[in-house]
C-alpha cells in the first residue's frame, strides 16, 4: 500500500516544533511494517535541504488567483531520512530559511499564499502519476484543503475516491481567511462550498476535518480535550467523534538513543551514574550554573502555548526564595521574552542561563545531562519533549494536559515517572518546583527513578501498527 504524507515540517530537512519530528519519524516505522511510505514537504532553504542533491520528477504551472505558479518536485537523492523525501520548488514562495518565519522571529506575511500553493502544487504532482499514492495523510491546517479539493474541485476529480487521513497535531491554529480570498482557490463544485466554511470564513481545518475519510489527533487526551476546547471547533469535533481516534506520538528510538548519542558527552552504558555526572557536568561547563545545584531546563518555542510566559515569574520567585535549584533555557520565540532570559543571565549568575536558539546538538546533551525537564503548557496535544527527557533519565515537570496527561503519571502513584500539576499558573509551577527539590535532595531516590525513566517504551513501533490499520480499514472502505 503506497501512502503519502504531505506536510509542512519534516525533521531533519525543516522542523519548527513536533510536528516535525512525527513527520520526520512515522514513516519510517510505517515502512518497516510494510507500507510504502513517502513524505512531502515545501522546498525551503534550510541548511539541511540545501546540503542535498535532488532529482527532477514533476515540473508544472497552475494559476492562484491572477499569480501564475510555476513549480517542480524533486526527490531527495539516496533517501537520508530512511524513506522517500519528495520536495515541492515554488519560486518566491518557498525559497527562504524559515519554515514561518524570518531569522528575526517575524512571520512570513504571504503564509495564506504559501499554504495554498503547496497544497495546489502537491496535488497536481500526484494526479500526473501513474502509480498514485492509495491513501494521502494530511497534517495539520497547513495540508487542511486537501481533503476538500480532492472531493471537489474539478482538477482534481481523477482522485476523487483517493482515501484522506488527517491529524491534527496542533488544534490552536486554524489556517483561517476570508472569503474575499476565494479566488486563491481553483473552481469546485459551488454546492460543496459549506464544507469550507466555519463562522463565515474559510477555515482549512474546520474543513479537514469534515472532509477527510479518518481523523486523528496525537494523544487519546488530546482528543478529548479538543472536544472542550478549541477555539470554536468543539461542535464540529464532537459530531465528527464517530471517525475520530486519538493515537499517541512515539519518537525516534534511533535519533533519540543516549547508549548512541554523539551530541551528548558521555553514552549511556553500565554505569547510569557515570552517564549522568558526566553529562551534568559538561552542562555546568556551558552554562553559568552553580555545580553544587540539581539543573531543571525548559526546551521548546518561547510561546505562550508552551507555558513560556510564566516562566520569568516562576523561576524568579523561587530563586529570591532562595530555593536550590539552577534553571537553563534553550529556546527561540517571542523577543520580548529573549530580552527578559537575558536580563535573568545577568541578575541570577550561577542560578540562571539560557541559549537562545534553535540548536537540536545542545538539546540533546541538556536532556541527557538535567536533572529535571520543566513544561508547564497551555496546550500539549501530545509532546515528545517528556519522552525524550524519560529516555535520557531526566524527570519532566508537567502541567497534566493533552499528551502530558498521557505520558507522565505522577511520582505519587506507583508507576509515577515525574511530577505533576494541574493549572495553568505561577503558584502551581512553584510548588512543582518545591516537590523537585524535595526529590533532588533525595539523591538515591531521584537516580532510581531516572535510571527507570530511561526503560519506558515510546518507540513508534505501536503508533505505526495503529496507523496501520487506520489505512486498511479506509481502504477496505474504499473497495
Amino acid at each position: 500500500m503506497k501512502i503519502l504524507h504531505i506536510s509542512a515540517e519534516c525533521y531533519p530537512a525543516a522542523k519548527a516544533g513536533g510536528l516535525g519530528d512525527v513527520a520526520g519519524a512515522l514513516p519510517k516505522y510505517l515502512n518497516k511494517t510494510g507500507l510504502d511510505t513517502a513524505v512531502i514537504i515545501p522546498r525551503y532553504h534550510t541548511k539541511w535541504l540545501n546540503q542535498q542533491t535532488y532529482q527532477q520528477v514533476f515540473f508544472g504551472e497552475f494559476y492562484m488567483g491572477q499569480e501564475r505558479i510555476y513549480f517542480s518536485i524533486h526527490r531527495v537523492e539516496n533517501d537520508p531520512t530512511g524513506f522517500p523525501l519528495y520536495v515541492a520548488d515554488i519560486p518566491g514562495k518557498f525559497d527562504r530559511p524559515g519554515v514561518y518565519a524570518d531569522e528575526h522571529g517575524h512571520a512570513y506575511e504571504d503564509e495564506l499564499s504559501r499554504a495554498i500553493s503547496f497544497q495546489l502544487a502537491t496535488l497536481y504532482w500526484i494526479r500526473s502519476l501513474e502509480n498514485r499514492p492509495e491513501v494521502l495523510h494530511c497534517h495539520d491546517h497547513h495540508t487542511g484543503l486537501i481533503p476538500f479539493l480532492v472531493r471537489h474541485a474539478y482538477d482534481f476529480a481523477s482522485l476523487k475516491s483517493t482515501p484522506t487521513i488527517f491529524t491534527i497535531h496542533n488544534g490552536e491554529y486554524h489556517g483561517a481567511f476570508p472569503w474575499n480570498k476565494l479566488y486563491l482557490l481553483p473552481a469546485f463544485d459551488s454546492t460543496a462550498g459549506g464544507l469550507l466554511d466555519w463562522d463565515n470564513m474559510i477555515v482549512p481545518l474546520a474543513s479537514a476535518i469534515k472532509c477527510c475519510w479518518k481523523l486523528t489527533t496525537v494523544s487519546p487526551g488530546y482528543m478529548e480535550e479538543l472536544k472542550n476546547k478549541s477555539n470554536g471547533l468543539e461542535g464540529l469535533l464532537k459530531s465528527e467523534q464517530g471517525k475520530s481516534i486519538g493515537i499517541l506520538n512515539g519518537i525516534d528510538t534511533n535519533v533519540w538513543d543516549p547508549r548512541k548519542d554523539n551530541f551528548i558527552a558521555e553514552k549511556l552504558s553500565r554505569s547510569f551514574k557515570k552517564y549522568k555526572t558526566t553529562n551534568r557536568q559538561a552542562l555546568y561547563d556551558r552554562f553559568n550554573i552553580n555545580e553544587d545545584l540539581p539543573i531543571v531546563v525548559f526546551i521548546g518555542r518561547l510561546v505562550r502555548e508552551k507555558g513560556a510566559e510564566l516562566l520569568p515569574e516562576a523561576i524568579s520567585r523561587f530563586i529570591y526564595d532562595e530555593h536550590k535549584l539552577g534553571f537553563i533555557i534553550l529556546g527561540t520565540g517571542d523577543p520580548n521574552l529573549h530580552q527578559i532570559f537575558n536580563n535573568m543571565r545577568n541578575h541570577f549568575p550561577g542560578r540562571f542561563d539560557a541559549a537562545l536558539e534553535y540548536n537540536e546538538g545542545l538539546a540533546h546533551q541538556l536532556y541527557a545531562g538535567a536533572d529535571f525537564l520543566m513544561m508547564p503548557s497551555l496546550v500539549e496535544p501530545c509532546g515528545l519533549n517528556q519522552m525524550y527527557a524519560m529516555r535520557y533519565g531526566t524527570v519532566p515537570i508537567v502541567r497534566a494536559v493533552g499528551g502530558l496527561r498521557d505520558t507522565v503519571p505522577d511520582i505519587g502513584k506507583d508507576d509515577g515517572a515525574g511530577i505533576c500539576f494541574d493549572y495553568y499558573s505561577v503558584d502551581e509551577i512553584h510548588h512543582a518546583l518545591i516537590r523537585a527539590e524535595s526529590l533532588a535532595n533525595e539523591t538515591k531516590t531521584l537516580m532510581n527513578l531516572q535510571k527507570r525513566n530511561t526503560k519506558v517504551d515510546f518507540s513508534w513501533e505501536q503508533s505505526a501498527k495503529a496507523y496501520g490499520a487506520i489505512y486498511q480499514e479506509v481502504m477496505g472502505n474504499n473497495e
